[in-house]
């Protein structure tokens, strides 16, 4: 299956929804191919371009998702109509049921104890045939060299092709980066999927994803925490987006 990218703000997305991300991620999984996964939105796009470092990792991650209709949006003015929304909790089930039905099984990798162990039990009930090679909550707190290796040498000897990770962006996807070349594992960012999946934190409506208001449900619910964010990362990637669109037409225009 041949990659299909295009520009958004800086960054590299796959013009891809989910039944082929599924698909491909599954066909990494089988062999235990070493490859990571970044689910994409407007923070960390507005993250990639105020941070170097971090917009190496997603330069050269395996997979960019568009989670987020903004981004949706400029995937389909790129000339791909038919782009939908790619969220990291609407690949949980899919793939664990690919997974599930193929034998591969899979790793939890951050969050708390608590959220954890609530993820794993639900992953349990709805996907019988499932196999959780492990669970991992690591410490809040810079790791040691050896605890990074110690965690490393539990995930591969597990021998799971699908590691979940829950770290938070852009945490996630740096350890993500950082792994790939000592892990044999498809490993997926999937931020505050955990909470979500055991109803720690709800989702908005469909209508508000569809929208693209799904990040006004979220400042209701944690307004303190993320006030800011929005405040700052939304009027940002507006900006630009803005400006990028005009330096194109401006291009196209010569």
């Amino acid at each position: 299956m041949q990659r299909v990218t295009t520009q958004v703000i800086g960054t590299p997305i796959d013009a891809i929804n989910i039944p082929d991300v599924v698909a491909r991620i599954m066909e990494w999984a089988r062999v235990r191919s070493s490859r990571y996964v970044c689910i994409c939105n407007v923070h960390s796009l507005v993250t990639a371009r105020q941070d170097p470092a971090f917009r190496t990792v997603l330069d050269q991650s395996d997979l960019n998702t568009a989670d987020g209709v903004p981004l949706v949006w400029g995937v389909r003015a790129a000339g791909h109509p038919g782009q939908q929304r790619v969220a990291g909790p609407d690949l949980i089930d899919p793939l664990c049921r690919a997974a599930a039905r193929e034998g591969v099984s899979v790793f939890l990798y951050g969050s708390t104890p608590e959220t954890l162990a609530g993820f794993r039990d639900k992953l349990t009930a709805d996907h019988p045939g499932l196999t959780i090679a492990g669970a991992i909550s690591p410490p809040f707190r810079i790791l040691t060299d050896a605890e990074k290796r110690e965690i490393v040498a539990t995930i591969e000897a597990s021998g799971a092709g699908i590691v979940w990770v829950g770290l938070g962006c852009p945490k996630q996807e740096k350890w993500m980066w950082e792994h790939r070349p000592k892990l044999n594992a498809v490993m997926i960012g999937v931020g505050a999927a955990f909470d979500y999946e055991i109803g720690r934190i709800r989702r908005a409506p469909g209508w508000m994803q569809r929208a693209g208001l799904e990040w006004a449900y979220r400042l209701a619910q944690e307004p303190r925490r993320l006030f800011k964010r929005y405040a700052v990362t939304n009027t940002l990637f507006v900006a630009l987006y803005a400006k990028d669109a005009l330096r194109r037409r401006s291009g196209a225009a010569k």
